[in-house]
């Protein structure tokens, strides 16, 4: 298809009525119309424009049949005028924390008051001891994170990443509907080319024992700026779960396989409702029973935090269950509270799960979870294997002490970012779930407030910084993942580094040795680990050396902005 070609059509196309929906005394986050109660069914002219679109398995109308054309536009004019409501809404709760306020529970959602459960989880579905994460447009990747792995183990589930591994670039995003569909179909290959050591050698799907593969859509704050509909860009998640869902959902059916998602950066029960209508929708489309696509949701913020029940009652027609995502809850506690002078938190590598705060929402997460029949996922261990055996002997000491304690405290599963240590990570945990762990002896509603804890130093700034050099220059290449000093470094972690370097400069916070956090200082230290890295990686090229020093002067501006923003980026 040409760029910029439009389809344009008269139909008959479903828009939203919605219900005033008045916060409670306990939930003064929305007051104004936000949730779909109601479909009227009305005469308007739509079109559909795909920029760019270029693919080397599909023709556009095979990738962009007219049905879906039709569920895209249907699904944006339902949705997006809630989901630019639930986004206002996010911004002016962030002001009232600004102000001081801090988040809360909820007293009187239906959630607390009732004895449900969510809908059974299918047998498929059952073992889910360690999950593998990876971005979706990579085919090689794509297809060793399904395969057993070198100890022929392979991960119970495998979850094809939109969001945090992958740079959303247009050609991502079609790379990774089509992988999707290749995994579905049983027929995804890659062939890497021949190289001047090595012969061409051929990857594909080991069909028989393959790890049931899951997908993440992008969070709520993205747009997908390449389909715009009517002149406005599409919600890039809504974009994600229409896409795969349409061409992959049935496939999967008829194979045996239950359609599974993830759902990241939830805020609040009102975005998990309206996620839950958009599966509705879809599947209401595909003509399939309510509850048919399964998700888990992500609980990596702290305002979800403390509305986790909430948030799986509103989704438990299709949950399987909820996920402590570590990383970006690390990025949310310093982006909520950021201008809390008492709750500046310390060096982001002194921050792991024994915190109070993070042993508590974690623990709350199991507690609720298996409460209501539910899995409660562990987060992701970042460690890469390394090259060398003595950092590979230290890599998977880490891993198994993280994944023997999250079994310990009766997470049901885990996440790995390397095949290396599906077998470690695996062992850990003894029973197929825990359900029966109910932390009987937690308080119904925990601390769960970050504290100003733990070492604030100089080496801890230089990693921020360094990693803002390395990500943004992998970012610049279109990755959105990178190995980097032994860690799997991805845009959540980056996200704490850039938040964690803000809210030090605006606090002017004092180090411990004495060093005061100003802007001279970070951006000598830019200047120095960025000279630091092209010596350590051995960067002879010009070409490399100028991409860092360019990437350097990216991030630099990035994270001396005045205000902090939500996101390091909402678009394509």
């Amino acid at each position: 298809m040409d760029s910029g070609q439009v389809f344009a059509k008269s139909a008959t196309l479903s828009a939203t009525l919605s219900a005033t929906l008045s916060a409670s005394k306990s939930d003064n986050y929305i007051k104004k119309n936000v949730m779909i109660t109601k479909i009227q069914r009305v005469e308007k002219y739509e079109s559909i424009m795909v920029s760019d679109f270029e693919s080397s398995n599909f023709t556009y109308s095979e990738l962009f049949p007219p049905q879906l054309e039709s569920l895209l536009t249907e699904l944006h004019d339902l949705f997006e005028d809630e989901r630019r409501v639930l986004l206002t809404a996010r911004l002016e709760k962030q002001a009232q924390y600004d102000a001081g306020e801090v988040p809360r529970f909820i007293k009187d959602h239906p959630a607390r008051k009732t004895g449900w459960k969510v809908a059974t989880i299918p047998a498929d579905l059952l073992d889910r001891r360690v999950e593998i994460t990876g971005p979706i447009s990579n085919t090689k990747m794509v297809i060793n994170m399904l395969n057993p792995n070198q100890d022929g183990e392979r991960a119970c589930t495998a979850m094809l990443d939109f969001e945090d591994s992958m740079a959303p670039t247009w050609k991502n995003v079609i790379s990774g509907i089509e992988n999707v569909i290749g995994v579905a179909n049983g027929n995804l290959s890659f062939t890497q080319p021949a190289a001047a050591d090595s012969a061409a050698k051929v990857y594909k799907l080991n069909k028989s024992n393959m790890a049931h593969p899951m997908v993440r859509v992008r969070g709520l704050h993205l747009n997908e700026e390449s389909v715009l509909i009517n002149g406005a860009p599409i919600s890039a998640g809504l974009f994600d779960l229409a896409m795969t869902a349409f061409h992959t959902a049935k496939n999967f059916l008829e194979s045996g396989k239950t359609p599974k998602f993830y759902v990241p950066k939830c805020e609040h029960y009102l975005e998990a409702r309206w996620w839950n209508q958009i599966f509705r929708t879809i599947e209401d489309s595909l003509q399939l029973a309510h509850g048919t696509l399964k998700v888990t949701f992500l609980i990596e913020t702290l305002p979800a935090a403390f509305q986790m029940e909430e948030i799986l009652f509103e989704i438990k027609e299709r949950a399987c269950g909820l996920n402590g995502g570590r990383w970006d809850k690390i990025f949310s506690d310093i982006k909520t509270l950021k201008m809390h002078k008492d709750r500046i938190l310390a060096d982001r590598s002194s921050i792991d799960m024994t915190r109070p705060w993070m042993d508590n929402y974690a623990k709350l997460l199991i507690k609720i979870c298996h409460k209501r029949g539910a899995f409660a996922m562990g987060g992701m261990s970042a460690f890469t294997p390394g090259s060398e055996a003595s950092v590979r002997k230290q890599q998977t000491e880490k891993v198994v002490a993280d994944k023997s304690r999250e079994a310990s405290i009766g997470h049901d599963g885990c996440w790995v970012s390397h095949p290396y240590f599906i077998t470690l990570a695996k062992a850990q945990f003894k029973k197929i779930n825990q359900l029966e762990v109910m932390h009987a002896d937690l308080p119904a509603e925990p601390d769960l407030l970050p504290q100003a804890i733990g070492p604030k130093t100089l080496n801890g700034l230089r990693q921020n910084i360094r990693v803002g050099v390395a990500y943004q220059q992998g970012w610049d290449q279109g990755l959105g993942c990178i190995s980097f000093e032994n860690l799997m470094e991805d845009l959540a972690t980056l996200e704490i580094s850039r938040a964690q370097v803000w809210q030090w400069l605006h606090h002017q916070v004092v180090l411990d040795d004495g060093t005061a956090v100003t802007e001279s200082l970070v951006a000598l230290l830019f200047e120095e680990e960025c000279n630091k890295i092209i010596i350590q990686q051995k960067i002879t090229s010009n070409e490399e050396i100028q991409s860092y020093i360019l990437a350097k002067n990216k991030i630099e501006k990035v994270f001396l902005m005045k205000n902090l923003n939500s996101f390091f980026t909402t678009q394509n």
